[in-house]
């Protein structure tokens, strides 16, 4: 690893550099004037609101968008990336927030993509791959099996293997964009391990999470970005995370976790023993109208599957569900919609939202039956219902037919749920409501929960975001290898007990057996 000179103030010169950077998309300005320095062996945190640059600034570092104005140097020379190819030859490795595998490729086969060792007459040392795999997955820590295909992964697994795809590039520069994002907090604390290590070694981090004890915890300073522009970059030492919070959004933020008290109703969704071979037991929980349950858990605990089994995505082997008292068909997401339920799934992108679409035609997905005619979408109808529900959830985009892939992940999120909330749907299962937003989106997610909840609708949220869980929930289920341990309410659940119930052991007296 090469060694940088002293900058003419006696501190190392930085790895790499942006000055004075700029980028416009169309009439849309990403980012302006905004500059970053990244130091060997150091963990610097980009923070700001989704919206607000940071995705642009790191697709600049890779070398995916060019500046149209300002500087890009590495050890002090400025260079041109003309694709990521280059980026990546310099020695930058990006993790991307949503993971980017070939489905129906192998773990190894992921990682080596274009890259894989070659025996005699140039053919694919298969063996040398997998090897090299197990090593990397030996690094981390991590028990998967390199000749596992990536589909059916978890998101928490794809993560992991993006991670491992960038520690085989022995980048000099690592980029992490929200890798934590559906990761446990035994999994997180681990992967900034491996990070510890790796900065030891004078990797330079730069490090971006919408959860701000993560930042706090890895890095020693952080540049805030605002709505495209440079806002400050400082050391943490001395922060706080309301200091912070204040930078990004420009304002002191309400109540993250606004919850209103409601006076639960009737059983709205009832599960009665439901099982899946091989997945999840015996599983019974009721939420009631007006409530919001949680489905607590570790990743790998069988959360997910049971909202997709209660929604008909798969099929359960045993077991009843029941909406307002009426038994549900399995394995029918028709079925599950007309009896008035509505998944958010965890993958927004890839079961949430057709992201080639326009805005204004993901929306009305869920209502093409009332807004067409004669087989023929009406799109003064479509436009309608895009523009009273944009407004509602206060997204925000440029115009309604713009894909929707263009938006921020804050506004992606709300594009999904005003796509289900359209259906005016009974029970609401929200699977990582908050899964990558920023933390101005997230309490305003929290707010339309709280009040979809006041207002008489039953919630189930799935949530690895444990504070999340412990401000929002009535009550918590958790889960454990398939099997619901506990069941806690609103005025018992704590972080130890919570836990407790998720890693197996012992539970007190009260929770379920």
């Amino acid at each position: 690893m090469s060694t940088t000179a002293p900058a003419a103030d006696g501190r190392a010169a930085p790895v790499l550099a942006l000055e004075g950077v700029s980028k416009s998309f169309g009439t849309v300005r990403a980012l302006r004037e905004v500059s970053l320095s990244l130091h060997a062996g150091q963990a610097h945190a980009l923070a700001g609101e989704n919206g607000a640059g940071k995705s642009t600034l790191i697709k600049i570092l890779a070398g995916v968008h060019a500046p149209d104005a300002g500087t890009l140097t590495l050890d002090g020379t400025p260079v041109t990336f003309s694709g990521p190819a280059d980026a990546r030859d310099a020695g930058i490795a990006v993790i991307y927030q949503e993971p980017t595998l070939f489905a129906d490729l192998s773990i190894a086969e992921n990682i080596f993509m274009g890259r894989q060792p070659r025996r005699s007459l140039g053919r694919i040392d298969h063996t040398a791959v997998r090897s090299a795999t197990a090593a990397l997955m030996e690094r981390l820590g991590v028990d998967l099996d390199p000749g596992r295909v990536a589909r059916g992964l978890s998101i928490a697994d794809q993560q992991l293997v993006e991670i491992a795809k960038a520690l085989s590039f022995d980048a000099r520069v690592l980029i992490m964009d929200e890798p934590t994002a559906a990761l446990t907090g035994s999994e997180t604390e681990r992967l900034f391990s491996v990070v510890d290590a790796l900065r030891a070694e004078g990797t330079a981090v730069l490090f971006i999470s919408h959860r701000l004890g993560e930042i706090f915890r890895l890095c020693g300073h952080v540049t805030t970005l605002r709505d495209g522009q440079l806002v400050a970059t400082e050391p943490l030492d001395g922060l706080t995370e309301d200091d912070l919070v204040r930078r990004m959004v420009g304002r002191d933020l309400d109540e993250l976790y606004p919850k209103q008290p409601t006076r639960p109703g009737e059983p709205a969704l009832t599960v009665r023993r439901l099982t899946r071979e091989g997945v999840f037991h015996d599983v019974s929980f009721e939420v009631r109208s007006g409530e919001i349950v949680a489905l607590a858990g570790l990743v790998g605990a069988g959360r997910s599957e049971v909202a997709q089994a209660v929604f008909g995505i798969d099929r359960p082997d045993a077991g009843e569900i029941r909406v307002g008292g009426a038994p549900l068909r399995p394995g029918s997401p028709t079925a599950a919609v007309r009896a008035g339920l509505a998944l958010v799934p965890e993958d927004r992108r890839q079961c949430g939202l057709v992201m080639a679409a326009s805005i204004e035609r993901n929306i009305g997905l869920t209502g093409l039956g009332k807004l067409g005619r004669a087989g023929l979408v009406r799109r003064a109808g479509e436009r309608a219902r895009a523009s009273d529900w944009a407004l509602k959830l206060r997204l925000k985009y440029d115009r309604l037919t713009d894909p929707v892939g263009l938006l921020s992940g804050g506004n992606q999120q709300k594009v999904v749920l005003a796509k289900w909330l359209a259906t005016e749907p009974t029970v609401l299962v929200v699977d990582e409501p908050t899964r990558g937003i920023d933390v101005g989106t997230k309490a305003e997610v929290h707010r339309l929960l709280s009040t979809l909840a006041a207002d008489g609708l039953a919630v189930l949220m799935i949530s690895s975001d444990l504070p999340e869980v412990l401000g929002m929930a009535d009550r918590v289920l958790v889960m454990h290898e398939g099997r619901l341990t506990a069941e806690i309410p609103r005025d018992e659940a704590d972080e130890e007990r919570v836990l407790a119930a998720a890693t197996g052991r012992p539970h007190t007296a009260g929770e379920a057996a």
